[in-house]
């Protein structure tokens, strides 16, 4: 037992050594991010690196050849961890691409999966031959390329959506933009027409679509984005700012939610209306009991209608 300990002790440092010599940094190429990337390689202990693979793996399944194989018992709390310091970082540095089969797959689905390019696990399965060195070096000296050519599939993948003033916008694949692109063409014509969009939490791109100028004149001044609401659109005629929360990933407008939401706009000199969009009913009901009173819910599925949660009147802020 203690031997095959020290085989795969080994193993774990030829990856970090590999992670290094591949430009990551120390978080990247730590015990964790090594054993992620053997976990994706599908490599054990006693295999050769000349067998390395690059299936789609989903983060569960990673965990569990990390345990299976390495006998490292990652706690399930740690997940998040996996995916935001070590998977997201991958992908980040093209060594990862997430969901080759279907790049507009959401976020929240239990079939989101992570491979390893085939330049990388290429490059990879000549580790310790005497032409390693050489074949990294060309591999980082092609990655800008490499990483352009996947950077333009998924620019082809976007997603395009109209917004209320006519102009196209489009959104990086996955997560919860399905959804976004729906509440935009959807919802936006039917309940707040003459609007504006303000702000756009791309799932790719937070950064993508915020007009902070017009939001500054309302005296909303913001500095977090993780702490915004997927789509913000104010109508002018009534000053309101619609608040709406995509809630395929993030969650409903929960009484938590509102109150981070009331905090952020508290200077607002207009309304606030908050609104939980899900893409169905079926994941409606998932949250029936835990969205706030005094906000409102949409259902992409049945797009006419709303679902009011309050009792003295429809769609409008209260003081």
């Amino acid at each position: 037992m203690s031997e095959l300990t020290d085989v795969a002790d080994e193993r774990v440092e030829d990856a970090r050594s590999i992670l290094k010599t591949l430009g990551m940094d120390a978080e990247r190429s730590n015990e964790r991010s090594a054993l992620v990337l053997l976990a994706l390689l599908r490599l054990t202990p006693t295999q050769a690196w000349a067998e390395a693979a690059n299936p789609m793996l989903g983060t569960r399944a990673i965990m569990d050849f990390i345990r299976d194989e390495y006998g490292r018992d990652y706690a399930p709390n740690t997940r998040e961890a996996v995916r935001r310091f070590t998977l997201h970082q991958f992908v980040e540095a093209g060594l990862v691409v997430p969901n080759p089969d279907e790049p507009q797959r959401p976020i929240n689905s239990p079939k989101w999966n992570y491979q390893v390019t085939a330049e990388a696990r290429d490059v990879l399965r000549v580790y310790g031959a005497d032409d390693w060195q050489a074949a990294a070096d060309r591999y980082l000296a092609d990655l800008p390329g490499i990483k352009a050519r996947y950077a333009a599939a998924r620019e082809m993948d976007r997603i395009p959506l109209v917004l209320p003033d006519g102009s196209i916008f489009t959104l990086t694949p996955g997560g919860q933009n399905v959804l976004l692109k729906t509440m935009v063409e959807d919802f936006c014509p039917r309940f707040t027409p003459g609007g504006q969009v303000l702000y756009i939490g791309d799932a790719g791109d937070k950064k993508a679509f915020f007009e902070r100028e017009a939001l500054s004149s309302l005296k909303v001044e913001i500095d977090e984005h993780g702490k915004m609401p997927d789509l913000v659109v104010y109508l002018p005629d009534r000053n309101w700012l619609v608040l709406l929360e995509a809630a395929s990933s993030h969650g409903p407008v929960d009484a938590t939610r509102q109150a981070e939401l009331a905090a952020l706009f508290e200077d607002s000199t207009a309304g606030l209306v908050y609104v939980s969009c899900f893409p169905d009913r079926a994941e409606f009901r998932k949250y029936v009991d835990k969205i706030a009173w005094e906000s409102e819910v949409w259902c992409a599925d049945h797009p006419t209608h709303m679902i009011h949660y309050n009792g003295e009147r429809f769609l409008g802020p209260y003081d």
